[in-house]
């Protein structure tokens, strides 16, 4: 298997496409879990773990097709841990399915009161490249892991700042505003209930933004600050 040519705790896996979850135990003990893909037929995120840790799992979930977590009952000196694997939508997607995503890691993250010891990370390699539903195939050389490694850790801190701007918008947003954006993003693989709830979803951020914006100056005015700095600001 290709997972033996590496050193290797926990391997983050995305686009298994699923139609059900699976776990399986391999020969050598390593344990797989593969989850489940979104309605539209594409997402879906695992793991692979190591020997040393399969008799350590409590439990893997997937909250949603692009976010797993699994818990240890231990990991090393560590008495508990639990894991995420993250699977940012592309670019290409839009913005509302992007800020529900970040929306949603956050608040797993925050829901599960995890409390980390500083230690020196390891190497967590995301194989997107492989298909699951076949087998691990081709071999990677050192230097290709380091890249990769290279590329996830500028992944994460990219995604923590779109995770910062995430809660910035959040916080303008309105309850029911974020409810209609969650309906769409959930429905996106019924093409005729995801365009009907483009334009509410659109008039409802414009409605909210142009509220908060007009709250943010008026604040401004009454504080004695410049006005064009806090609509500025604002913009920004």
């Amino acid at each position: 298997m290709q997972a033996r040519k590496i050193r290797y705790d926990v391997i983050g896996l995305t686009e298994t496409r699923r139609h059900r979850p699976l776990n399986a135990t391999f020969d050598t003990g390593e344990e797989l879990f593969l989850g489940t893909r979104h309605s539209r037929g594409v997402s879906g995120v695992g793991v692979l773990l190591n020997t040393n840790l399969a008799m350590d799992i409590d439990s893997f979930e997937q909250p949603t097709s692009r976010i797993g977590r699994l818990r240890l009952r231990r990991c090393g000196s560590t008495p508990a841990l639990t894991s995420f694997v993250a699977y940012a939508p592309a670019s290409s997607y839009d913005d509302e399915e992007v800020e529900v995503f970040y929306m949603d890691l956050e608040k797993f993250y925050r829901g599960d009161h995890t409390s980390y010891k500083k230690r020196t990370p390891k190497p967590v390699i995301n194989w997107d490249i492989f298909n699951w539903d076949t087998s691990l195939a081709g071999f990677w050389e050192d230097a290709v892991v380091d890249v990769e490694y290279d590329r996830l850790v500028q992944h994460l801190r990219d995604s923590a700042r779109k995770a910062e701007g995430s809660t910035a918008t959040k916080g303008r947003l309105s309850h029911e505003t974020l409810e209609l954006i969650r309906q769409r993003g959930v429905s996106r693989g019924n093409y005729q209930l995801t365009s009907e709830l483009a334009k509410p979803c659109r008039e409802a951020i414009k409605e909210d933004l142009k509220e908060r914006r007009a709250a943010v100056l008026a604040e401004a005015a009454e504080a004695g600050k410049s006005i064009r700095n806090a609509r500025r600001d604002f913009a920004n």
